[in-house]
């Protein structure tokens, strides 16, 4: 038989790195992996519908520095970087209320996410927003395609929509795809995502695979 793996953890150290990265930190794994999840869940909830791609962490011995990818960093950096400060302070705020180990200053860097299309994080929130705007899902995943499927990089996208669809009484799930994933190939550059859509009756979940073709070393 065999095993779904999540497409991410099947290739760390292949062609994926570590979202979380330490250097010279010793005997206090537990504190600073337990401080890494809880800050990541607080930013993530905090930064719903800003198209926040990926949150990456850099540790020192005397530095933590956030990394926040995103295709709309006007929205969280703010007029004249007042949101990064804002969002910085929330962040320190929430370490000292949760007793959480910073290991020093914080740093935090906002990225800018050069194609939207070719991230299935954002195209899982975009099929989300569709959705939560009451558009049928159908139409919403079909323009979604041919969106992604737009970009000279993509060679496959595969979506998968599971719940309560159109407001049916019994939940089941839909898949629409176009290419090919090859899932089992480690050096197939294959981003997945999966994120919630929040509806007045239940979530439905969004899973996006999009594949980027093969990575082969220099």
């Amino acid at each position: 038989m065999s095993h779904t793996v999540h497409p991410y953890s099947h290739r760390l150290g292949i062609i994926r790195d570590w979202k979380s990265r330490w250097f010279g930190v010793k005997g206090k794994y537990k504190e600073f992996l337990k401080s890494d999840v809880l800050i990541r869940e607080f930013l993530e909830k905090k930064m719903r519908g800003q198209y926040v791609a990926d949150i990456q962490m850099e540790r020192s011995e005397k530095a933590l520095r956030v990394i926040i990818e995103t295709s709309r960093p006007g929205m969280i950096i703010g007029r004249s970087g007042e949101g990064a400060t804002k969002l910085r302070d929330e962040v320190l705020a929430f370490i000292a209320k949760k007793n959480l180990t910073s290991g020093g200053e914080v740093k935090i860097d906002i990225k800018e996410v050069k194609s939207p299309e070719t991230n299935a994080t954002i195209v899982a929130h975009m099929i989300a927003e569709g959705l939560e705007k009451r558009m049928p899902f159908r139409r919403v995943g079909k323009q979604i395609i041919e969106k992604v499927m737009a970009n000279r990089d993509v060679l496959g996208v595969k979506i998968e929509l599971s719940g309560r669809l159109g407001g049916a009484s019994m939940a089941r799930q839909e898949k629409m795809k176009k290419g090919r994933i090859p899932l089992q190939t480690l050096r197939a550059d294959v981003d997945y995502a999966a994120y919630p859509a929040r509806l007045p009756y239940g979530a439905i979940g969004i899973k996006v695979w999009i594949y980027k073709g093969d990575v082969f070393s220099k």
